[in-house]
C-alpha cells in the first residue's frame, strides 16, 4: 500500500523547511509537523511595536558560498546588516572581535607594529608564569593567546558567566585560537556575505514552506507510529538522543533565556548586539532588535525600541535546548546515537539537535542543497 506522503518533516526550522522546499521542487509530496505554535525554529521572529524581535536570540545570516547566498535571496532579498557587536566592561566600550580599534581603546597604540609589540610583551609574561608547563586550564590558556589585559576585560567574566564556572576550572580546549586583526575592521564575520531577511526570518521560512502542507502543535513522540506510517521517508530534525528514548542516557545542551522589554526611546544602545563582559552583571548581552533591519532615519521613526537581556542558564531535561556540549562525555554519547541513527531505514537526521554539533544556519542549507543535487 503506498503511503500518503513521500517525506514527513519533523520540525519547521531552516533545516526541515529548506528540506520541505526542496522536495516540493523535486515534485515530492511532504507534511511538515512541529511540535511548537509556530514556525520556524530557533529562527522564528515575533512582531513587537513594528520591530521584528528574534525570539530565540540573535540570528546572524553569514556565509561565503555564493549558492547559498543567492539560494535565500531567491526566497526574500536580504539586507546590508554587518555584524559589529560592542563589548562593555565597567561602563568603557570595546569593538570586537579584537582589532585595532580594540588595542587603541585598551592601550592607546595606533599601529599595528605598537599592538604586536604589546600583545608580544603579555603573551611573554603569560609564558613565564608557566614555567615550561603546558596550560593547565582555560585562563592559563587565554593569557597565553591573548595577555592579561584583554583577557581580564573582555574574555574572564563573559566566559564565567556562559559556562557557570571560573575560567580557573574550564578546560583548555575551549578556547584554541583567539583570532586578532591587525586592522581596523570591526565586521565580526570573515565571509563574503552576510544579512538578515527584509521582513525578518519569518518572511524567509514561510517562501520555503509556501505550498506544503504543515500542521503546528503536534508532537511526534505523542503520535509516532500513526505519523511514521503515513510517509516513506522521515526528516527528522529534533533532540537525537530523544528520538532513540534516552536508551543511552541524556545528552546535555547548553541554553539561555532572554528578558524582552519594550523600551521607550527609539534607541537604546545604538548597537545590534553589545556584550557586558564583567562577571558582576549577570546577563551576558543586551540586543536591540530594531539594529538588525532599521538604518538611518528607520531607527528614528519607529518611536520604541525593544531590547533582549540574554541570560546564560544551566540546561536541566524539560528546558529548550539550544547548543550541544562540546566535551569528552557528550561527544562520547552522541557517537553512539549517530551509529544507531546510521541503522535508522529511511530516516534522515539532519541539524543541532538530531546531528548533536553546532551549525551556523548557511551550513544547514548548503547540506540540504547538496542533499538533492
Amino acid at each position: 500500500m503506498s503511503k500518503k506522503y513521500d517525506y514527513l518533516i519533523v520540525g519547521s526550522g531552516l533545516y526541515g523547511a529548506t528540506f520541505a522546499y526542496m522536495s516540493k521542487k523535486a515534485g515530492k509530496s511532504c507534511l511538515v509537523i512541529d511540535k511548537r505554535a509556530h514556525i520556524g525554529g530557533n529562527v522564528y521572529c515575533e512582531n513587537i511595536e513594528g520591530i521584528n524581535v528574534h525570539k530565540y536570540g540573535a540570528h546572524i545570516f553569514h556565509t561565503s558560498n555564493k549558492e547559498v547566498w543567492n539560494f535565500v535571496n531567491s526566497i526574500v532579498e536580504f539586507n546590508r546588516y554587518t555584524n559589529c557587536p560592542v563589548a562593555n566592561y565597567k561602563g568603557k566600550l570595546y569593538n570586537l572581535p579584537f582589532n585595532m580599534n580594540t588595542f587603541y581603546q585598551m592601550w592607546n597604540v595606533t599601529t599595528p607594529a605598537q599592538a604586536e609589540a604589546k600583545l608580544e610583551e603579555q603573551r611573554t609574561e603569560a609564558k613565564l608564569s608557566l614555567n615550561g608547563r603546558d596550560p593547565q586550564n582555560l585562563e592559563e590558556q587565554a593569557k597565553l593567546l591573548i595577555g592579561n589585559d584583554i583577557y581580564e576585560a573582555l574574555i574572564k567574566g563573559y566566559t564565567e558567566k556562559q559556562w557557570g564556572r571560573s575560567c580557573s576550572e574550564l578546560p583548555a580546549f575551549i578556547i584554541r585560537r583567539l583570532p586578532v586583526r591587525m586592522t581596523f575592521d570591526n565586521n565580526y564575520f570573515n565571509d563574503k556575505y552576510q544579512g538578515i531577511p527584509i521582513g525578518g526570518y519569518n518572511k524567509l521560512i514561510e517562501g520555503l514552506l509556501d505550498g506544503v502542507e504543515v500542521r503546528l502543535n503536534v508532537d511526534f513522540f505523542k503520535d509516532r507510529e500513526s505519523l511514521v506510517s503515513i510517509a516513506d521517508k522521515i526528516v527528522y530534525t529534533g533532540a537525537i538522543d530523544e528520538y532513540f528514548n534516552y536508551c543511552y542516557g541524556q545528552l546535555q545542551y547548553r541554553t539561555v533565556s532572554f528578558e524582552t522589554t519594550v523600551e521607550d526611546t527609539p534607541n537604546y544602545q545604538g548597537n545590534a548586539v553589545v556584550n557586558y563582559t564583567e562577571r558582576e552583571v549577570p546577563y551576558t548581552r543586551i540586543i536591540e532588535h530594531k539594529h538588525f533591519e532599521m538604518f538611518g532615519p528607520e531607527v528614528f521613526n519607529c518611536h520604541k525600541s525593544v531590547i533582549s537581556k540574554e541570560y546564560s542558564t544551566e540546561w536541566k531535561p524539560g528546558m529548550e535546548p539550544y547548543y550541544p556540549v562540546n566535551d569528552a562525555l557528550n561527544n562520547e554519547l552522541a557517537e553512539k546515537y549517530r551509529i544507531l541513527a546510521l541503522q535508522e531505514k529511511n530516516v534522515i537526521f539532519g541539524g543541532r539537535l538530531a546531528e548533536y554539533k553546532y551549525y551556523d544556519m548557511a551550513p544547514i542549507v548548503e547540506k540540504v542543497l547538496n542533499y538533492w543535487k
